[in-house]
């Protein structure tokens, strides 16, 4: 039962600090599912993360489903889940109230400004992660690392199609994971 109150408790964390989406939140999700608590390894965080990209709904909910689940099963997944969405909701339902009462506040309007800035810079870390997870196997830059030259192929690949020919994403996305399901 502890585990199930600790995954309710850290996720209920990172829906609450999941200001500008589920990218923004990725390094944070990484450090406490993978570093911290030890739930799953880099290898099957970084799995999680594509995984959730290619199912519907928002990256930070269907990421927490899927740390749940290999945590605590069935019942870890909703608890997780759970935990991610409720605190939005809450806060979201405060924040409209506020914005309500002080939408013409050039503080407020600033604040923002700042929060997107941050934001786009979490998103950038969350990107770079991601590439180094795909391109050298690990999340740090390090003398030892080994690039995946296939991977990087791929890639390169596969931004090329998509801006010269304008591809459509999930075709492209199908096309590559199955030269992926090939190649590896």
């Amino acid at each position: 039962m502890g585990e199930l109150l600790k995954l309710l408790w850290v996720f209920f964390l990172i829906g609450s600090f999941s200001i500008g989406g589920g990218y923004a939140i990725i390094p944070y999700i990484q450090e406490l599912a993978v570093q911290k608590y030890a739930w799953v390894s880099q290898r099957v965080f970084t799995d999680i993360i594509t995984i959730s990209q290619m199912t519907p709904g928002p990256l930070a909910v269907n990421t927490s489903t899927f740390v749940g689940l290999q945590v605590a099963g069935i019942p870890g997944a909703m608890i997780a889940t759970f935990g991610c969405v409720i605190s939005g909701v809450g806060i979201s339902i405060l924040l409209y109230r506020f914005f309500q009462r002080f939408n013409k506040s050039i503080y407020v309007f600033e604040a923002l400004n700042g929060l997107r800035s941050a934001s786009l810079g979490l998103i950038i870390s969350a990107a770079a992660t991601i590439l180094l997870m795909t391109f050298l196997g690990t999340s740090a830059i390090s003398v030892a690392s080994k690039v995946n030259w296939i991977a990087v192929g791929v890639f390169t690949g596969s931004l090329f199609v998509l801006r010269k020919w304008k591809m459509n994403p999930i075709l492209l996305m199908v096309l590559t994971g199955i030269l992926g399901g090939i190649i590896y």
